[in-house]
């Protein structure tokens, strides 16, 4: 292994240093590491010991027969792991492209993904054979230079440093419950409402507030309430009886053709929010997220 320097940039280990630091880091243990990389004990030893010798620190404490990280080993074996990580990502998406249009590393919010987007993906599948899709869960904006994601579907503001955005659509919000819940309670008009339990939504902390105050009604208890983090969550509750939810109507159209949620008030509200495809600058050219791009805008544009 050789660490030269050379001008304008740092060298790094070889691979097969960090990979053998890695595994022994991982299972404590340098028999272990050597099983799983088809080495010899001593040959991970030997890349251990050169590793450490290259950085001047040492990365494990040696008692008898076990190892243990050190506080340098801890941190470093940490960096290293999300590194190989990382390299192990790009090497599959490059291997993607094998005969392919290309891979697309897709976020999507839980809900609208299984709810609108994956029942009309066949159609993007027929039109784009090549091209291998990727979903991840993400709930808010994050930095897209330290995530594995080529894109995103957000709901918000269109603000998002460094990237590009395509509004897709705007929504309204009702408030639904299951019919027996509602029958229950007597609920005829919005100054009901507030004698059963409101359900939460996490990530819409203000969704009940903004409605009872468009009702004309205290917002008191806008806030009280059990807390769902998704939305098929807070909707499945609703359909359970245990509260009223507030949820926007195309992801419950569902529940609403069955009638296992019924709107009891049926006055809507609008926000200046919307949902929108997000990429960052630096892949807007790649032909995955155009491909997509241009079938998602579509998808959109003949709905409305």
């Amino acid at each position: 292994m050789n660490l030269e320097l050379i001008p304008g940039r740092l060298s790094v280990p070889s691979l097969s240093a960090l990979a053998a630091f890695e595994a022994a880091a991982r299972h404590g243990s340098f028999t272990r590491a050597a099983e799983e990389l088809s080495l010899t004990q001593g040959a991970v030893s030997r890349q251990v010991a050169h590793l450490e010798k290259v950085l001047g620190v040492s990365l494990f404490q040696r008692v008898r027969k076990r190892v243990s990280l050190t506080p340098a080993g801890s941190a470093y074996a940490a960096d290293i792991r999300d590194g190989l990580s990382r390299l192990a990502a790009a090497t599959v998406s490059a291997m993607a492209f094998r005969g392919a249009a290309g891979v697309l590393n897709l976020a999507i919010l839980p809900t609208f993904g299984t709810r609108w987007l994956i029942p009309r993906l066949p159609r993007f599948i027929e039109a784009h054979p090549g091209i291998t899709i990727n979903f991840a869960t993400r709930l808010v904006p994050f930095d897209f230079s330290r995530e594995e994601v080529d894109a995103a579907i957000h709901f918000g503001d269109p603000v998002w440093p460094g990237a590009v955005l395509h509004r897709l659509m705007g929504e309204e919000v009702v408030p639904v419950a299951a019919p027996s819940l509602i029958a229950r309670a007597g609920i005829v008009t919005a100054a009901d409402m507030l004698r059963v339990p409101l359900l939460q939504q996490s990530t819409r902390p203000r969704a009940w507030a903004n409605w009872l105050e468009k009702q004309g009604l205290p917002p008191e208890r806008a806030m009280m309430g059990p807390r769902f983090e998704q939305f098929a969550m807070v909707s499945q509750a609703a359909v359970a009886g245990l509260g009223l939810a507030i949820v926007p109507r195309f992801l419950i159209e569902e529940e609403l053709r069955s009638g296992a949620l019924v709107v009891p008030v049926d006055r809507p509200v609008t926000g200046t929010e919307g949902y929108y495809l997000v990429y960052p600058e630096a892949k807007a050219g790649l032909p995955a997220v155009i491909a997509f791009r241009d079938w998602l805008l579509g998808e959109f544009a003949a709905a409305t």
